[in-house]
């Protein structure tokens, strides 16, 4: 039976929905693959003067892990985007431990590539323990704010709700990650960690700003087809929680 056309305002979400599992694993793609290439490597835009802005490269397609909550949020409601939270926080955990294991194993004579594997993917525990905090903090940030602007404002000013609720889980997420990750190592000098902070947290929040009109694209398209319009007005935020109204 096809779900109605105009979704229904509700706090009770169903048992089922028809796209929750295809945008969780399209969460836990770019999550992985935005931490695993482009997280440790800095680069740069070149400015007028000869100066230059130092950035860090995951930037560039990280945040879509943080549209993607917003959209998970907003269509499916806090306790949904909490289990993708929790499923991403356990892949990249997987990740951590493959890599350690996969770079640790001795290699095969003749193979001159061991070098290689452990400068990129060879990351300290340090690196990985900053990585998991600012993400489990930044994408929690980010979807309790999101919640709870939406019961706040009634459902409207959606892109004042995705913006806003990205400045805080962004700007916790950058703020946590390259001080606990770089602070002290070679070739991250203080100013540079400021800079990379400043223009990690801007950088993300353009992009959520720029790409608001495709996300109003995809959130009114789901639930559309999902038929329903969550708000969670009788929800536990604790990220522990295991059950609770609405969640199946």
């Amino acid at each position: 039976m096809e779900k109605p056309s105009t979704p229904v305002a509700t706090s009770d979400a169903p048992h089922s929905f028809r796209y929750y599992d295809l945008v969780m694993a399209a969460f836990v793609a770019i999550l992985l693959l935005s931490n695993l290439i482009g997280a440790s490597k800095p680069s740069y835009i070149p400015l007028p003067g000869g100066e230059t802005w130092i950035f860090g490269a995951g930037v560039l397609f990280f945040p879509i892990s943080y549209i993607i909550g917003d959209v998970l949020t907003e269509v499916y409601g806090y306790a949904r985007a909490r289990r993708v939270i929790w499923t991403g926080f356990a892949a990249l955990l997987f990740m951590a431990f493959m890599a350690w294991v996969v770079v640790s194993l001795p290699p095969a004579d003749g193979w001159p590539f061991q070098s290689d594997y452990e400068n990129v993917f060879g990351n300290s525990w340090r690196i990985v323990l900053a990585s998991m905090t600012a993400f489990w903090v930044g994408e929690f940030a980010n979807s309790y704010v999101l919640a709870k602007m939406k019961v706040w404002t009634q459902g409207r000013f959606l892109w004042m709700r995705t913006i806003g609720s990205t400045v805080v889980g962004q700007g916790l997420d950058s703020l946590i990650f390259y001080p606990l990750a770089f602070w002290g190592i070679a070739g991250w000098p203080p100013e540079t960690l400021v800079q990379v902070v400043i223009s990690q947290w801007l950088i993300k929040t353009a992009w959520e700003a720029l790409l608001t009109p495709i996300t109003y694209l995809v959130i009114n398209a789901l639930k559309r087809r999902e038929g329903i319009d969550l708000y969670d007005t009788e929800t536990d935020f604790s990220p522990f929680a295991t059950t609770e109204k609405g969640d199946a």
